[in-house]
């Protein structure tokens, strides 16, 4: 099966193309880098003849909303006319678990417009809504980081592995829209500064962590809001198991 899978060199867009490598389908790649702007649309129908399916798997790491809605809207909209012309059968798009539970955040602003978009879009769709992932506390504290400080919000989360969303989206893909898909979680609730600890640690990186509310990840993402919602799919590696493999 010919699947393309747009933001194919980020984190989990490079994971996808190998899953679905690995089961011997034909991975398109797209992303700037391998020929294709998904800002402008250019390279798009050229990478997708012969798709039957397409995995959405972009990212955004501003913190302006307007520009996150600009983005994600953008590319959403070339990535769905450009698949009603190709033919694609099947639109997956990777989003976040609790989208609608979360206001004021730029990313989750961008995701519900890329959500509203796909939803109301010409092409069959599966929306497939996960947790942070087992990387997560490490990327914010890499944002924040100075002199060897940094801040992070004290956020209870469900991680999931980076490889296990990989996985799930290639397996999705293949098979029929379904509409929304259940969320997608790790085994095991963990608090986000204890993550960020422990994987510093693992990683041999001495950083000072100071918990606080002020930044993007403010008291509405408190007590339970991030964690998966009823017929969550959990996803088998633990954060143990993913912290292992940091050493």
């Amino acid at each position: 099966m010919r699947i393309a899978v747009a933001g194919a060199t980020g984190n989990i867009g490079t994971l996808t193309v190998a899953a679905l490598e690995r089961a011997g389908h034909d991975a398109v790649g797209i992303s700037r880098s391998l020929g294709v702007d998904l800002s402008t649309g250019d390279g798009l129908d050229e990478a997708l003849a012969g798709v039957e399916a397409v995995i959405d798997t972009t990212n955004f790491t501003g913190t302006d909303p307007q520009e996150a809605v600009a983005y994600f809207g953008g590319i959403t909209r070339h990535l769905l006319a450009a698949g009603e012309r190709a033919g694609v059968r099947h639109h997956v798009l990777l989003s976040i678990t609790a989208v609608d539970r979360v206001e004021g955040n730029a990313h989750y602003m961008g995701k519900r417009e890329q959500e509203r978009l796909v939803t109301e879009g010409p092409v069959p769709w599966t929306i497939v809504p996960a947790t942070q992932f087992h990387d997560f506390a490490a990327m914010v504290t890499g944002w924040t980081e100075q002199d060897g400080v940094a801040t992070v919000a004290p956020l209870l989360v469900q991680p999931i592995a980076p490889a296990d969303v990989a996985d799930i989206l290639a397996e999705v893909a293949t098979g029929s829209p379904l509409g929304r898909y259940p969320d997608i979680a790790g085994p095991e609730p963990h608090d986000l500064v204890d993550m960020a600890r422990r994987t510093n640690e693992a990683r041999g990186r001495s950083v000072k962590l100071v918990p606080t509310w002020s930044g993007p990840f403010g008291p509405a993402m408190a007590g339970n809001v991030l964690l998966p919602g009823p017929g969550a799919r959990i996803a088998p590696t633990t954060f143990d198991a993913w912290l292992a493999e940091q050493r």
